[in-house]
This record gives C-alpha cells, sequence and structure tokens, in this order.
C-alpha cells in the first residue's frame, strides 16, 4: 500500500495523496453502525441477539444489511450453529481481526476527547 506523500503544494496547504484501498477502507468502516459492529465483536463471536442488545439503537433492518456487508467484504464469519439455519454466530475473521489495533486507538481517542471535554 501506498504512503501518504505531499509531493505540492495549493493556496490551501500541501495536497495529499491517499492510496485508494485506503481511502475505501475508510469510507467502508466508517459507515454508519459499522465501526460499532466491529467492536462489539472483538471479545468473541456473537449470536445475532447478542449483537442487536449490545448496539443501542440500531434496527434490525440496518444490522442485518451491515452484517452482510461485512460478511461480503470478509470481515466477518457468519456460522450456522447445530446445522440449523436459525442459529447463526458472527465472528470476525483475521482480516477484522487486524483492525483490533484501530478500534482499540478510536475508543483510546474518545476517552481523551471526553476527559478534555470535562475539563
Amino acid at each position: 500500500m501506498e504512503a501518504i506523500s505531499m509531493p505540492e503544494a495549493t493556496d490551501h496547504g500541501p495536497k495529499l495523496h491517499i492510496c485508494s484501498d485506503f481511502h475505501k477502507t475508510i469510507e467502508f468502516i466508517g459507515r454508519k453502525w459499522m465501526g460499532i459492529i466491529i467492536y462489539s465483536l472483538l471479545d468473541g463471536p456473537k449470536r445475532y441477539h447478542e449483537l442487536i442488545g449490545r448496539i443501542e439503537g440500531i434496527s434490525d433492518r440496518v444490522l442485518t444489511e451491515r452484517l452482510n456487508e461485512l460478511v461480503k467484504e470478509e470481515l466477518v464469519k457468519k456460522s450456522y450453529l447445530d446445522g440449523s439455519l436459525k442459529k447463526v454466530q458472527y465472528e470476525l475473521t483475521p482480516s477484522g481481526e487486524a483492525l483490533k489495533d484501530v478500534m482499540l486507538s478510536i475508543r483510546k481517542w474518545v476517552e481523551y476527547k471526553n476527559e478534555l471535554e470535562k475539563k
């Protein structure tokens, strides 16, 4: 992946050239609810009802859509339990696990920001 470079300046400051894969990834995980779903799976596999119970405010329809997108992008694995089509479990794939440091860094930044606001 190409690094961020600043080869030319404009009237508005340096112009950044960012790898398109990086940009697509940030746009994808930055979609509403995507990050919190990934974050909720960091501590292990979850059934659908566990996720809907953990993520306040998300609708059934949106959770289903986001999980399907995460499965399609191979960040989350969907497994059927006990041979049943109704008992489903979701867990991060190795690619999804690779986002752990990113998610924890974002959480740390949010905590830092909240502490600043209290002062």
